[in-house]
């Protein structure tokens, strides 16, 4: 059997055909599902094994990043969203996806809350949309799923909101013990370090974090924008891979998937 991805569309989300094609090169029957077809009950979550928030601007961004597709779900599909991760299936949020995980209060899911905001992504420190490749640290430690094997990893970042910031000392401190924090952003050297290397005045220069489980997970740089070695910006300077780095983190979740779920 093949695990089931579905790509949440609709409403101002752009990048789901680049996440669905980077789920179908890793293996999966990836497809992309309106958000009105779920609200109003013609597709139900329970079919897919995994689920994917893409990146974009959802709802043109009004009042915050991410806040209305929020609110959509979270009040419209919160229960069906509980029994997806109670099942053991894995979701992923990305950029915009991120900011409506978080607003939603699905991550960090600290002691199995899903539904009480404890951080949140505002503006970069720059005060400007940030569009740059950048460096990242994976945590070796993490129960992360969708970042196994990685070290560092090369990704795009294209946001005007992805400062990420914990309601308060003890949240941060909580996500540094149960090492919830899944990608930092670094220098070329694999150094933590400030501007430009983190692009939006992160806390600790927190780029992903996932819940207690590590199958949800939600990250602000773009893993379906480096599919392939022409995707980076120095491919026709350097001798790369013929697959793109970022295809891994989508690999490793169908692989999951397959094993666990199928």
């Amino acid at each position: 059997m093949t695990p089931k991805v579905l790509v949440l569309t609709g409403y101002g989300i752009n990048c789901d055909m680049e996440t669905q094609h980077a789920f179908r090169l890793a293996g999966a029957d990836a497809e992309r599902v309106h958000l009105t077809d779920l609200t109003n009950g013609t597709r139900k979550l329970s079919e897919f094994h995994i689920l994917a928030f893409p990146g974009g601007f959802s709802f043109g961004d009004d009042i915050a990043s991410g806040k209305v597709l929020a609110n959509m779900i979270k009040y419209n599909l919160g229960e069906q969203v509980r029994e997806f991760i109670d099942a053991g299936k894995l979701i992923i949020g990305i950029c915009n996806g991120f900011q409506a995980m978080v607003k939603m209060g699905l991550l960090p899911g600290l002691n199995g809350d899903y539904t009480t905001q404890e951080v949140t992504l505002t503006f970069n420190d720059s005060g400007r949309f940030e569009d740059r490749w950048v460096h990242l640290r994976a945590n070796l430690r993490t129960k992360c799923v969708f970042t196994k094997g990685l070290d560092t990893i090369y990704l795009p970042v294209r946001h005007g909101e992805g400062k990420f910031v914990a309601k308060n000392p003890e949240v941060l401190a909580r996500l540094k013990k149960g090492n919830n924090i899944v990608l930092q952003y670094t220098d070329s050297e694999g150094d933590l370090a400030g501007y430009p290397h983190n692009p939006n005045g992160s806390v600790d220069n927190i780029a992903g974090i996932c819940d207690d489980t590590g199958r949800v997970f939600g990250m602000m740089p773009h893993p379906e924008a480096f599919q392939h070695r022409t995707n980076h910006p120095g491919w026709t300077r350097e001798e790369l891979p013929e697959e793109g780095a970022g295809v891994a983190i989508f690999r490793n979740a169908v692989e999951y998937a397959r094993e666990k779920l199928l």
